[in-house]
């Protein structure tokens, strides 16, 4: 099983190492100023519900079913409110950096009361709100749950959350978002998912040579700011567009990632080795108690005047036993790579946590030029 899983974590390290020095879209490297997602909540009744709704200690809902039925000219007070078909629910989703009024979003649907299962609920129309406060969106329709609870007589069979689910297109917006690109100079800026001086400058070369109109500057490790020349609409829709599908190799720091709870090792192919040797044992150590019994007398045998606290005593007998396996060594030459590493105590069969321990003293012997990364 470890030589397999080792076997497997090289091949990993071989096609990161493989594709790592390939060009890449400056669309995929970074965004936009003014290019982002915006979060959207609202509070809202979920109802249809087979009896796995809220109970009456939710006074939320209680209260929120009451105020509902006034909108439609019931007075119904929230003492009287005796239902369990019915769950308060918070509403959230995802607003992209441009929206148009009309268009559609998915959202997720969580239950904030004692409520057992959404399953069969439809959520009631619910506005959606921005951090202004402001109504972007209308959520409403059947809940898609990805879970189920049964619950019978004490027996209780449930898969994944049957608390929450989504509704895919179930907000309509209401207003639009439109996203504020230029700066008040008149500037665009481009920011890098990963900063780094050397993929800023890259991709600050790679727009002077290759797009008319803009000029790019690397003002920082994250940014890079373009001047468009022509600062109409459609000029700066034109310009974004010519800069996203230039392919640029991006850099980044050697890095070396490490879980210890599945033993799984991912390293860039820029992760290199000083001249090393690694000294893997093993020393097992296996103690074995038993208990014996011992009587006062043997079997068919007579005590003469015993004594009053004699009686029948459990002696303990323990046995101590010390297995060291073979010691084997690896040296690996200058310039060496984590998949050569990982070859090498394969060979000599060492588990996933004999790698990310061999891995570790690497690091503070100073022979592994990369940072260390511990999941």
């Amino acid at each position: 099983m470890n030589v397999l899983k080792l076997a497997s974590i090289a091949c990993v390290a071989l096609l990161i190492g493989t594709t790592a020095h390939g060009a890449v879209r400056i669309k995929d490297l970074g965004r936009f100023d003014g290019m982002r997602e915006n979060s959207v909540i609202g509070y809202g009744l979920v109802v249809g519900l087979s009896g796995t709704g809220d109970s009456r200690r939710s006074f939320a809902t209680v209260q929120s079913v009451s105020n509902m039925l006034q909108e439609f000219g019931l007075q119904v007070p929230p003492a009287a409110v005796n239902s369990r078909n019915v769950a308060a629910v918070l509403v959230t989703a995802a607003v992209p950096g441009f929206l148009s009024v009309g268009d559609r979003l998915d959202v997720n649907v969580s239950s904030i009361g004692d409520a057992s299962s959404l399953s069969g609920g439809t959520l009631l129309m619910t506005p959606l709100l921005g951090p202004d406060r402001a109504v972007y969106a209308m959520a409403q329709g059947a809940l898609a749950i990805g879970g189920f609870r049964f619950e019978q007589n004490g027996n209780v069979r449930q898969k994944n959350h049957p608390t929450s689910g989504n509704i895919p297109e179930g907000a309509i917006a209401e207003r639009a978002v439109t996203p504020q690109l230029l700066t008040r100079d008149g500037a665009l800026d481009l920011i890098l998912n990963d900063p780094d001086f050397t993929t800023a400058t890259r991709v600050a070369a790679a727009i002077n040579a290759e797009v008319r109109g803009a000029v790019a500057t690397p003002i920082a490790s994250g940014r890079v700011r373009l001047t468009p020349s022509n600062q109409e609409p459609a000029g700066v829709v034109a310009l974004i567009a010519s800069v996203e599908n230039l392919a640029v190799e991006p850099d980044g720091r050697a890095r070396v990632v490490v879980n210890e709870r599945t033993g799984t090792i991912v390293s860039g192919g820029n992760v290199s080795l000083s001249e090393v040797t690694v000294t893997q044992g093993d020393i097992r150590v296996s103690i074995d108690q038993r208990f014996e019994v011992s009587q006062p007398g043997e079997a068919g045998s007579v005590l003469i005047r015993p004594s009053r606290g004699i009686r029948t005593a459990i002696v303990p007998d323990t046995t101590v036993d010390v297995a060291e396996s073979e010691t084997m060594a690896v040296n690996l030459p200058r310039g060496a790579t984590i998949g050569d590493l990982v070859t090498a105590l394969k060979g000599i069969r060492a588990s996933s946590r004999d790698v990310i321990a061999v891995l570790q003293g690497i690091k503070r012997a100073g022979a592994l030029h990369a940072e260390l990364v511990i999941q």
